[in-house]
């Protein structure tokens, strides 16, 4: 093995971040972190070596990073989210020979534009959603006949739109359900302000399934997929609980996923997401993830370390040998997974997609019996690094009483 170096991981605030740390550190990297303040979950863990708290500006980020990267060398610079992957790429220049394991603009911008990704997908058999792009609201006539409700609403790439939105008061959704034209119309009309406006998709029923590769020069050097048990919100978002799933299965779709990422000339961790529906065994495209996903947790517990391979890959030109890891274990997200328990008990009416229908003592029953599962790991509580659990726990008490007492005043 070459001289060791370390890391410098731009974003330690969530499990993503802290999921990175602990697998570096057990393969004996040395983490040093960048928080955005005292919520960050990675700043308690055992595992970090030092942190640090990001500028509040970005270009007071980037100089914060490269100082840093600078006087910790040897050392390596990692980062977990799209905005930040987009500010150290746009400051490349200034690392000089320290080495940035992200991907690249150009890579990047292939999976943030949808309509890219599925033009790329269509070819390789993959079904892809119907996705109709209004130009403006004139364009509402044309459309509407060949639309079947529900339909759902995404931007074809939030992180372009977010700026936008935000100077115009309106919220940045990660997907909108309508039910019928009305709904549509009046979900679509304030986005007038800004001139754009998001995808209308047509409605893929079905779970999650997440198919996860780490590629390098056109092969697939580690290969791992999911699929979501339970989500918040309900209706979908991101995984509150997921579960392993074999190798054996979806090999086709796999195979489809890895010539996808070829196709663009994918290189390092990248997650292709499908909706993926039992009763038809059909599996539709919505999004290729191109930086570490949500559920990291689940495969860094079962040994998928995408993290140490991206370090050692990327950054140290070598291929350690990864043990074949484990497909029998499922992970929770507690909080999240609470909050959705909640809504199901107490505000159903509130879940966007009325197709589903949830029994609440099954799911009460579902939530309790989970915690006796042998097979089930966290995304955030590890008996060798408990303090970010009980530290998040706390803040979230904190977090809620403040929010009662400010009702109240």
């Amino acid at each position: 093995m070459k001289a060791q170096s370390r890391v410098l991981l731009l974003g330690i605030d969530t499990p993503i971040g802290l999921a990175i740390v602990r697998e570096l550190a057990q393969h004996g990297v040395e983490v040093h972190g960048i928080a955005h303040d005292r919520a960050a979950l990675g700043l308690y863990s055992r595992y970090l070596t030092q942190a640090h708290f990001r500028k509040s500006s970005r270009e007071g980020v980037a100089r914060q990073v490269v100082a840093l990267a600078h006087a910790l060398k040897p050392c390596h610079v990692m980062a977990i989210s799209e905005g930040d992957i987009a500010l150290l790429n746009n400051h490349r220049s200034l690392f000089g020979e320290i080495r940035l394991l992200i991907p690249t603009a150009e890579n990047m911008a292939w999976v943030l534009d949808k309509t890219k990704t599925y033009v790329m997908a269509e070819p390789l058999g993959i079904q892809v959603p119907k996705s109709f792009k209004l130009r403006s609201m004139d364009d509402w006539d044309t459309i509407m006949p060949r639309l079947y409700f529900p339909v759902v609403l995404k931007w074809r790439d939030p992180n372009a739109v977010a700026a936008k939105l935000s100077a115009a008061g309106l919220k940045l959704e990660k997907m909108i359900y309508c039910h019928n034209p009305a709904d549509l119309h009046a979900v679509l009309t304030p986005y007038i302000a800004i001139g754009e406006f998001p995808l209308v998709q047509e409605y893929c029923p079905g779970y999650g399934l997440g198919q996860f590769v780490f590629m390098h020069k056109g092969n697939a050097l580690l290969t791992f997929q999911h699929r979501r048990v339970s989500e918040w919100p309900p209706e979908g978002g991101f995984s509150s609980t997921c579960e392993a799933v074999p190798l054996t299965e979806h090999r086709v779709l796999m195979e489809k996923s890895i010539a996808l990422l070829r196709s663009i000339g994918w290189e390092g961790v990248g997650m292709v997401e499908y909706r993926f529906d039992p009763l038809t065994g059909q599996a539709a495209l919505m999004e290729i993830n191109g930086r570490f996903w949500g559920s990291l947790p689940l495969a860094y517990h079962c040994g998928a370390a995408f993290g140490w391979l991206t370090y050692a890959v990327h950054g140290n030109d070598e291929h350690p040998g990864i043990p074949k890891s484990r497909d029998d274990l499922r992970c929770r997200f507690m909080i999240p997974e609470t909050k959705r328990l909640l809504r199901i008990l107490f505000q159903p009416h509130l879940i966007q997609d009325r197709s589903l229908h949830f029994g609440r003592w099954r799911e009460l029953g579902r939530f309790i019996l989970e915690f006796l599962r042998p097979g089930v790991r966290y995304y955030v509580f590890s008996f060798r690094d408990p303090m970010p659990f009980f530290v998040d726990i706390a803040l979230s008490l904190v977090s809620r009483v403040r929010s009662v007492v400010r009702r109240q005043l």
